[in-house]
């Protein structure tokens, strides 16, 4: 997280953590939690034991396309988890992300998150839940956002939701969640979509399980 993905952050809570190693060498990790919104799976009436996001894929420089590792990870993520329903993942316009990598992957594209608040603390741009929850914790909160207790106003922005997709993991839920489907924003030209027969020389492995054979 902190050398190859953009937010140098890692998510918090519980994870499912996937190590990928291509030709022998380690080259990132790609990674689930329940996400930011306790809400996640609402529109599919799902709840949080049933749906997840896929949070993190930081990769250093590789050969494997990524739609071909996040397939991979898929599988052995709904193997692990054979409750969960779908996930969901959102690519972030801010970064020049429109969300090539779930188009060519076979996900639903279906809409746009609402309008995001971001704080600006430490030296970065920072979305509200998190500043609050920090704030809280650190006893320097007042009443409202974006004035810290005693300080100086902290510089804020509205910003652009994000495009949501949704990989369904059971044909019920495909069925369900095609019904939500959308055109494809700004559609990548070109992209194939990854079938499960053609991972090539890519091995990915739960970091739990790297972690307890080392």
């Amino acid at each position: 997280m902190e050398n190859w993905h953009y937010s140098r952050i890692l998510p918090t809570g519980k994870l499912v953590k996937f190590g990928v190693w291509e030709e022998g060498k380690f080259i990132g990790v790609v990674i689930f939690s329940r996400g930011a919104s306790p809400w996640l799976g609402k529109a599919l009436e799902l709840d949080q034991t049933e749906i997840c996001e896929l949070t993190r894929i930081a990769m250093t420089k590789h050969k494997t396309p990524v739609s071909q590792v996040v397939a991979i990870c898929l599988k052995k993520f709904k193997e692990s988890n054979p409750k969960m329903r779908a996930v969901v993942s959102f690519a972030d316009p801010k970064e020049g992300h429109k969300g090539g990598i779930y188009q060519a992957g076979n996900w639903i594209y279906t809409g746009q998150s609402g309008q995001v608040t971001e704080y600006f603390v430490d030296g970065r741009w920072r979305h509200k839940k998190g500043v609050w929850n920090r704030l809280v914790k650190e006893k320097k909160q007042g009443k409202n956002l974006p004035v810290i207790e005693g300080g100086e106003p902290i510089p804020w922005r509205d910003m652009p939701g994000k495009f949501r997709y949704i990989y369904p993991l059971d044909k019920a839920m495909r069925r369900k969640v095609t019904k939500l489907a959308l055109d494809f924003p700004n559609a990548v030209e070109g992209l194939m979509v990854s079938r499960p027969d053609s991972f090539g020389e890519v091995q990915v492995q739960s970091l739990a399980t790297a972690r307890k054979e080392a």
